[in-house]
């Protein structure tokens, strides 16, 4: 796979610093059951890395001392990790809002038969990928029967009230564009999803979020490949708005992986550049026991192009209204 730091690191983008920390989205490990041209984390069934127990333990500690208001599970498919559920059940218990990002297909692997129902008894937010409305592109995407599969969960979190009026479940969904190439309005498209979602399969869900590809890892390595890295990066450029950099996420996001090493955004984690706390060069989950992040320096190189080119990109979708 073709190395993206190198073409990324020289770069002139604007100056951030963090600000009060309300989001800790935690990386559990890369395994995962599907293999994505457009992951950034380039997860995968072969992927071995998982978050030990006492790492575990530490994020807990963590959101209490430092009384973050949102977990953010990630991955790899996080649901995968041994102890996904006793993370997501003790961040709850501590009145923290949990989000897990969900590949759908998930629900249906052994041993996760009754994941919906933890999730909903729980009152976990669903953040679930789905990257079209059609079969022929989200297979063309993730693999064949994933469209049917992210149908069949769907329907099975709505079942359960998931994306329902009034049960204070959430399921929004994630789309990314098929290529280098700026992802539409998140409302025109959200529109499309839930007339054809809707219309085809009866399914109902609260947000959509329209996310940019990131030019790092299996996609950036991709564009390498295919002579699109620079004609994808002017693009990014040229779309550059400064109206986003009020609100991309790193400035009050912190990323962890499955080490606990920091890092100010999981797009930074992928490209190995660690978060920078308290004059130490690689700042750890067990600092902010003892340290606040804000005021700090976010480190940042050309790929930060991707969340505020055109309406913005972040984990919670576009940065700005259209």
């Amino acid at each position: 796979m073709h190395a993206t730091l190198p073409l990324l690191a020289h770069t002139d983008f604007p100056a951030l610093r963090r600000r009060d920390l309300q989001v800790l989205q935690v990386n559990v490990g890369y395994r995962c059951n599907q293999s994505c041209l457009h992951c950034h984390v380039n997860a995968g069934p072969n992927r071995t890395e998982a978050m030990a127990e006492d790492m575990i333990d530490l994020v807990l500690q963590v959101l209490q001392a430092r009384r973050v208001a949102t977990l953010d599970i990630t991955g790899g498919a996080p649901e995968l990790h041994p102890h996904f559920r006793r993370l997501a059940r003790g961040a709850r218990a501590l009145g923290v809002q949990v989000i897990d990002r969900c590949n759908l297909t998930i629900l249906f692997e052994p041993g996760q038969q009754d994941l919906a129902e933890f999730l909903a008894s729980e009152r976990v937010d669903i953040v679930a990928s789905l990257p079209c409305y059609s079969l022929e592109r989200v297979d063309r995407q993730r693999g064949a029967g994933v469209f049917d599969k992210s149908i069949l969960a769907l329907q099975k979190l709505n079942a359960l009230g998931y994306g329902q009026p009034g049960s204070g479940l959430t399921l929004n969904l994630v789309y990314n564009p098929q290529g280098p190439v700026l992802p539409p309005d998140q409302q025109a498209l959200r529109a499309d999803y839930e007339r054809e979602l809707g219309r085809q399969f009866g399914i109902r869900f609260n947000q959509l979020f329209a996310l940019a590809n990131m030019p790092i890892q299996r996609f950036g390595s991709t564009l390498i490949s295919k002579g699109q890295f620079q004609p994808y990066m002017k693009l990014l450029k040229d779309n550059h708005r400064a109206e986003n950099l009020d609100t991309v996420m790193c400035t009050h996001t912190v990323s962890v992986d499955w080490t606990g090493a920091l890092y100010d955004c999981d797009f930074n984690q992928m490209l190995g550049l660690p978060m920078r706390l308290g004059g130490k060069p690689r700042a750890h989950l067990r600092d902010l026991l003892q340290q606040a992040v804000n005021g700090g320096p976010v480190r940042v190189a050309d790929h930060c192009y991707g969340c505020t080119a055109g309406n913005g990109s972040s984990c919670g979708g576009q940065l700005l209204a259209a």
